[in-house]
């Protein structure tokens, strides 16, 4: 049998076990992966999502709560932002100090105008610590997808420890599947035919990371 086949029929099989409906039918599928590779405590988990982060050429910067406006003040400026879109929702605290002109996201901007908008500031749903992955959801202070895509930069925050997650299962578990979810694994990139790596092909060159103790 072909791996093809195998991995069909291992599909099929697991289907045939599963009642088609109830609340918890999906929790009935046998699963023998690990959930989570080893046992971590809270400061373990942040600096594991830091040293994936920044394999992907993200920048991670820790704070405290109070700290956060003047941080994200000071990676607006210096990325010489002159415009930053905020999503409703957003904690206006969080950009209390900056020098840049706040843009409300509105659903009326067009992907040219978003274009021209210099950096983007954003809450997050949840951070994963094994893959260094970032997702949204469209929840409150996240704003619409495009937003995050067309701005040059974005600074993102993570509540710790409420947003960090250990895995991908253990985050699929927490994350609602009706929700628009955008998975960010860094500063958008591509390689071109020689290898060479490109970013801010269809998304954000930089990319700002920053895990906000509460």
């Amino acid at each position: 049998m072909s791996s093809r086949g195998l991995i069909l029929g291992r599909i099929q099989n697991a289907l045939t076990r599963v009642p088609a409906t109830g609340p918890n039918h999906i929790d009935d599928v046998e699963r023998r992966c690990l959930r989570e590779h080893g046992t971590r405590d809270l400061d373990e988990l942040v600096d594991l999502l830091a040293d994936n982060l920044a394999d992907y050429r993200a920048n991670f910067y820790h704070t405290a709560g109070a700290a956060l406006p003047a941080l994200i003040a000071r990676l607006l400026a210096d990325r010489g932002a002159r415009q930053a879109v905020v999503p409703e929702g957003l904690p206006p605290e969080w950009t209390a100090a900056a020098n840049a002109e706040l843009v409300p996201d509105d659903a009326s901007r067009t992907a040219a105008e978003l274009d021209l908008v210099d950096s983007v500031v954003t809450a997050s749903a949840l951070a994963i610590a094994e893959t260094g992955r970032i997702v949204l959801d469209g929840g409150p202070g996240q704003g619409r997808r495009r937003i995050t895509l067309i701005p040059d930069h974005h600074i993102c925050v993570v509540r710790v420890p409420d947003q960090v997650a250990a895995s991908v299962p253990l985050a699929l578990r927490r994350l609602d599947p009706g929700r628009p979810l955008t998975w960010i694994s860094g500063p958008s990139a591509t390689r071109d035919i020689e290898f060479e790596r490109v970013e801010g092909v269809h998304g954000p060159r930089r990319l700002d990371v920053i895990p906000a103790m509460s």
